[in-house]
């Protein structure tokens, strides 16, 4: 009778247009918010309202410091020890830059503020998503690719005086970035090339997630995503987006190595990728662009010794050597803020923003022993994501294990002195933790025994726990 009265209720409520909403929806508005102000804050820096490219650089900042503040408001803000350690470690290098470092505040915030609203804003969203918003997000990022690709083709090919090319502030000196053979790197809407990297990585693990699951996602948008994420390999000129598909693509084969239902969506994906591939090879365009490329990657593995040992080892596994090294030279650093690119043109004074391609030098020159206390946070962060998602791997859900194929380096390693990274970070680590939420159907089910009375059961009782 209760699961007959449920039902007529639902039906009246939906028919009088009175259901109920996710009780949620704002924060996941702002959520979204964040994530579209991500992409297309470089667009509104360079393009439409240059003259606000300043202020335009910390847009994400209110919002962030908004989401969190609800959140908390509403319970969904649970302190654990990476954040309550990183708040506080915010909260000393504050103290430390203004008290025994550089002193001057509005660096110091502009430094702090990284750990005092980026990094909860990552725990934010991971306990207000769940497996089916990030889902969607996946979708929107695909649909993006389509045009993003066309824009970068566009100012590949484009004298860095176009409009397409134009840098922040309206700077019609362009915003590309070297690349090879007379080309420059294209920024696609964000304001640097990084944004490029940072984008068509992490539309990756999605692709190849729904290559897996196909039937989630209209298959001509998936098609025509992959070709995107194809074309801009090379039209990006970039060594980090190669690197970091090519990780994601480790990742799935680790997956499907645990499920051999997969090997068949594989193999004809796989066909269709190299068909496509060679399609592309005889069109102009991709030739000139994978020419490009190639003498870049060339260039630069005989500059820094090659991918493996110069990407992987000297950036990564080099940095952290020498971050530990470093860290016996100075208890508090410069000063937080002294190693961006703001806090060194403020302070004029740029001896720690030198450091900034190597993101743990970057925070020992900054914070001192104290970042080497946010490097040993970052890493134990990754490190309980991999266990967490590898977890998940094992219950045939492989969404986080493919994510963290982009979070085993950006949690870790990325640069947080520049926005555009910062914001990913925080978005790619709240992805990785939402996405350990497995969403269930709302409805209601009924199971009869032979004898006895009838019982009851809702997924909706079953308590989602986040394992980070």
């Amino acid at each position: 009778m209760q699961t007959n009265k449920t039902a007529k209720t639902r039906d009246i409520a939906a028919r009088s247009g009175t259901v109920t909403k996710d009780p949620n929806h704002i924060l996941k508005m702002g959520i979204w918010l964040y994530f579209y102000l991500w992409i297309f804050e470089g667009a509104l820096r360079k393009w439409f309202l240059p003259q606000l490219s300043m202020p335009l650089l910390i847009v994400r900042d209110p919002i962030v410091l908004w989401l969190i503040f609800l959140a908390y408001q509403r319970g969904l803000f649970k302190p654990n020890f990476y954040l309550t350690a990183i708040v506080a470690l915010g909260v000393l290098s504050f103290g430390a830059a203004m008290f025994m470092g550089h002193g001057d505040k509005w660096v110091a915030i502009y430094g702090a503020r990284t750990m005092l609203l980026y990094f909860p804003m990552m725990f934010v969203i991971g306990n207000v998503f769940n497996q089916a918003d990030v889902l969607k997000m996946g979708k929107v990022l695909l649909w993006i690719a389509i045009p993003m690709t066309v824009l970068l083709v566009l100012q590949f090919y484009s004298p860095q005086t176009a409009w397409v090319n134009r840098g922040v502030g309206g700077d019609e000196e362009g915003a590309g970035f070297g690349g090879a053979l007379g080309y420059f790197r294209p920024p696609g809407t964000f304001s640097f090339t990084n944004g490029t990297t940072c984008f068509y990585s992490i539309l990756a693990p999605f692709i190849i997630y729904y290559w897996l699951t196909p039937k989630k996602l209209n298959k001509y948008i998936l098609l025509l995503a992959t070709g995107a994420l194809l074309v801009a390999i090379p039209t990006s000129i970039s060594r980090g987006l190669f690197l970091q598909v090519g990780v994601s693509v480790v990742f799935m084969l680790i997956a499907i190595s645990r499920n051999p239902k997969y090997f068949g969506k594989v193999f004809i994906a796989t066909v269709l990728v190299v068909v496509a591939f060679a399609l592309f090879s005889n069109v102009g365009f991709f030739q000139t662009a994978t020419e490009a490329f190639t003498s870049r990657f060339e260039n630069a593995n005989e500059s820094e010794g090659g991918l493996v040992e110069g990407t992987i080892g000297n950036r990564f596994f080099g940095a952290l050597i020498k971050a530990i090294s470093f860290s016996t030279g100075s208890m508090v650093g410069m000063g937080v803020g002294s190693g961006t690119p703001l806090g060194a043109l403020l302070l004029k004074d740029d001896t720690v923003a030198r450091t900034a391609d190597f993101e743990w030098l970057r925070e020992i020159g900054e914070m001192g022993v104290m970042g080497l206390g946010l490097i040993m946070l970052r890493v134990g962060l990754t490190l309980k994501i991999a266990v967490a998602s590898y977890h998940k791997l094992k219950k045939d859900d492989m969404l986080p294990w493919l994510l963290f194929s982009i979070g085993a380096l950006v949690i870790s390693q990325g640069q947080l002195h520049q926005p555009t990274i910062l914001g990913f970070c925080a978005l790619v680590g709240g992805l990785c933790m939402a996405s350990f939420k497995s969403t269930v159907t709302k409805k209601t089910i009924v199971r009869k025994k032979k004898t006895g009375p009838v019982k009851q059961f809702s997924p909706d009782n079953l308590a989602t726990r986040n394992p980070v």
